[in-house]
């Protein structure tokens, strides 16, 4: 059979895989917080028509002969730049200016995430849209973040110092700095608990599952729990949402790149279809 046969198919399906990539860069246009994904092309292997000869006494080297065998999908990478930021006005809507993701506990799974559109639910924790709970610090009496993570809850039992019998949290906020403030009846202002960010050594190696979420994987690295603001962690903004970072100029001029490559390999099956029948027919 033909090398441009096979070579054409190889075209079609790869130039397939990027109209699925950018058909879902683009159906996701206005997604909280999703990042664009980009396909990355690279050529198999190469059948060797002639090796290649050293330089000699008489004559000069020569190079290599090799024909192509067509075309693979050599990665989808995750753009993770910044998406641009729309105001809410929703105290519990928050938007991650910077580096890292936040941490969210599904079950006994531990997620990361840049949608932060959140709120309380009715035990007092700070979920997610679909029921995740948004993890991060208690404090201790100075204000310190201490021990492991934990959910983010509006819950005045476990506050140090122990808030006084009768006295009921009013309202709260969350600073740029992940703090959870509270305002109590007896007017003095607390501090309930600070949201944690993860950063990763290499962010695109993370998994998609779902959600706006990914997970740990092989290559993305441990993650680095920290706060927001500190050790190049971004700071929160409250009443505000990272939308997605499509751009949609791109996606479109990506969708007519993939339809003409995928036109053109079309075109390469059909030439080759073509020759094959001549060849045949050479009897006749």
């Amino acid at each position: 059979m033909l090398r441009s046969l096979f070579a054409g198919i190889s075209g079609l399906r790869v130039n397939q895989t990027m109209l699925d990539v950018t058909g879902n860069n683009i159906a996701n246009a206005n997604t909280t917080g999703y990042k664009a994904s980009t396909t990355v092309f690279q050529d198999t292997l190469s059948q060797m028509l002639t090796n290649a000869s050293a330089a000699g006494d008489a004559r000069g080297g020569t190079n290599p002969m090799q024909v192509g065998l067509g075309v693979q999908v050599g990665g989808i990478a995750t753009n993770f730049g910044q998406g641009s930021s729309q105001l809410t006005g929703r105290g519990t809507d928050l938007m991650l200016q910077g580096d890292g993701f936040f941490v969210v506990r599904q079950g006994a799974e531990t997620l990361y995430t840049r949608a932060g559109a959140f709120n309380f639910d009715e035990s007092g924790a700070l979920v997610t849209p679909s029921g995740n709970r948004v993890q991060g610090y208690a404090l201790d009496a100075a204000g310190e973040p201490t021990g492991g993570l934990v959910d983010v809850t509006q819950d005045t039992a476990s506050l140090t110092p122990a808030v006084p019998a009768g006295v009921e949290l009013t309202s709260y906020g969350i600073g740029a700095d992940g703090i959870l403030r509270g305002v109590f009846s007896d007017g003095v202002q607390r501090d309930m608990a600070r949201i944690a960010v993860a950063d990763f050594t290499n962010p695109m190696g993370l998994e998609k599952v779902g959600e706006t979420s990914f997970r740990v994987s092989a290559n993305s690295g441990d993650p680095q729990l920290g706060v927001p603001g500190e050790n190049g962690n971004g700071k929160i903004v409250a009443g505000a949402l990272e939308m997605s970072n499509v751009d949609l100029a791109a996606e479109f001029t990506n969708l007519i790149l993939a339809q003409r490559g995928f036109q053109a390999s079309s075109r390469v099956i059909t030439t080759s279809d073509s020759v094959l029948e001549d060849l045949v027919n050479i009897k006749r």
